[in-house]
């Protein structure tokens, strides 16, 4: 839940294994995991993708480092090979991570993205926390033509190439230019339904599918409106009233104060969302 940053190499290789044990334990065994290996080094970044792949990861995703963010966009030819060095370097497929929020304003735009696909055959996709339909829908409108792919094939053909949303605010009208899915935040909370968006969203030639994906996205996208606001300690301050999950985030994150996790609950956007989720 976004705290990676704050985990030792060790306890990330502890979380891909803990992750791959549970999910085979209940026969989930063909189910992909995919680790956040992206450091503030090339160098470092290589490290972890192998040490993700030894745990256990199937895919890595790499978000650029924001550190020297200033003398990284003054020249983006290096944010290009940062990422192409890793592909290279990395055991499994990678997929890109755009997050401006938490790398210093870095946003990859789509001819950068497009420019990194056709020279590192190892990228398999890209993760859009950007909530850029328009990105997301260039970047499609490339990497699926029959041209691109025979100009610019991946080193694994069997792995289709995905575009994933970060938020799942946005999914249903990414889905509609080729987005494949989100790694969001607030299934954490309501897991229902947001597979139940997902399901609806496989369906948009039917008019009543539709439908009802545009009211479950209009819920889902107000409660997620909440949900940006409070952060990890807020998250997890929910989550530990939902179900019992721990609370306490890792340093120098602190925890939320009781009265403002009590005004989420309170709220009535995120209160429509719950009374989804327990019909489901």
């Amino acid at each position: 839940m976004g705290e990676a940053v704050h985990l030792s190499h060790s306890e990330r290789a502890q979380l891909i294994t803990a992750a791959r044990t549970a999910l085979d334990e209940i026969n989930l065994d063909s189910m992909p995991i995919v680790a956040g290996v992206g450091a503030a080094s090339s160098r470092e970044s290589i490290e972890l993708a192998h040490e993700a792949a030894k745990a256990g990861a199937d895919f890595v995703m790499v978000i650029p480092p924001g550190y020297y963010a200033g003398a990284l966009l003054s020249n983006p030819s290096s944010i290009k090979q940062f990422f192409i060095d890793i592909a290279a370097a990395s055991p499994v497929p990678v997929m890109l991570y755009n997050f401006p929020a938490v790398s210093s304003g870095i946003d990859l735009d789509s001819d950068l993205i497009t420019d990194v696909i056709k020279q590192a055959p190892n990228v398999c996709g890209v993760k859009l926390t950007c909530a850029n339909v328009g990105k997301l829908t260039r970047i499609m409108a490339q990497v699926t033509t029959a041209e691109f792919q025979a100009a610019y094939p991946r080193k694994h053909p069997e792995i289709p190439f995905r575009a994933i949303d970060g938020f799942i605010d946005f999914l249903l009208p990414s889905v509609a230019v080729g987005s494949s899915g989100a790694i969001s935040g607030l299934p954490n909370i309501a897991p229902k339904a947001c597979v139940k968006l997902w399901e609806l969203c496989q369906h948009l030639d039917d008019p009543k599918a539709y439908q009802e994906a545009q009211k479950l996205q209009n819920t889902i996208s107000l409660a997620d409106g909440i949900a940006l606001k409070i952060g990890i300690a807020g998250m997890k301050k929910v989550l530990n009233r939902r179900f019992g999950y721990g609370d306490k985030p890792r340093r120098p994150l602190t925890p939320m104060a009781e009265e403002k996790v009590q005004a989420v609950f309170d709220d009535v956007f995120f209160k429509g969302l719950l009374e989804v989720e327990a019909s489901l």
